[in-house]
């Protein structure tokens, strides 16, 4: 009875370790690496929400005159926190296609608004619009950082969902599983924001009108 014991746990050990050699833990393993990944990107997004009350405050001071680009950043703040994001996200085109969307056209509406410092000197030399600034573009270098590496963690798993051996395991014990969604570069992303401070061209004098000829 004991040898019989002995040799089924021996096939047991046999079976599991052929089942790691086959990759039937690459789907999960690659699956958590990806949502790791995707959080970091949500972590970085979200840091960079935070910051924008304050600096659309210090802009607000010294540049009052740009209401118009001030309500833009406000706006596409807040349609970017609202949009709901869940594990879903990830694996389904149509929510993450309107997450991208939202956080591009905040990132346009922010560009616009890190632009016009080059009018006004006060905030040029503001400390705390220069900290802000700061913070800014650190949030916005790891916001590259966090969509380049998702990308590659999610293009690796979805590739193991099609290839050899673990796409055995993606048609029977991961059935359910689904391809993540992948970050693409927003259009128009390669143009630095153009804001003109261009004066309007003065109106071309009016010639004279001829004096009658005499006679």
């Amino acid at each position: 009875m004991k040898f019989t014991r002995v040799l089924g746990l021996i096939a047991a050990a046999g079976l599991a370790l052929s089942l790691v050699g086959c990759g039937v833990n690459n789907i999960p393993t690659k699956e958590e690496t990806a949502k790791q990944s995707w959080a970091d990107v949500q972590n970085a997004y979200q840091n960079r929400a935070d910051l924008i009350p304050n600096l659309v405050a210090t802009v607000k001071g010294a540049a009052a005159h740009e209401e118009g680009t001030l309500t833009a950043v406000v706006e596409a703040r807040a349609k970017a926190t609202s949009v709901n994001v869940d594990a879903s996200t990830i694996s389904d085109p149509a929510k993450f296609k309107q997450f991208q969307q939202s956080q591009d056209g905040l990132s346009s509406a922010l560009g616009r608004l890190m632009v016009i410092q080059e009018q006004y000197p006060n905030l040029k030399a503001n400390e705390n619009f220069l900290a802000l600034q700061s913070q800014i573009e650190g949030v916005n270098n790891r916001i590259t950082i966090a969509r380049r590496d998702y990308n590659a963690a999610a293009t690796q798993y979805n590739l193991s969902l099609r290839t050899f051996p673990s796409v055995i395991w993606a048609k029977t014990l991961y059935g359910s599983s689904k391809p993540m969604e992948l970050f693409t570069a927003s259009a128009g992303a390669e143009t630095a924001p153009v804001v003109s401070f261009d004066k309007p061209a003065a109106p071309a004098a009016t010639a004279p009108a001829a004096a009658p000829a005499s006679h």
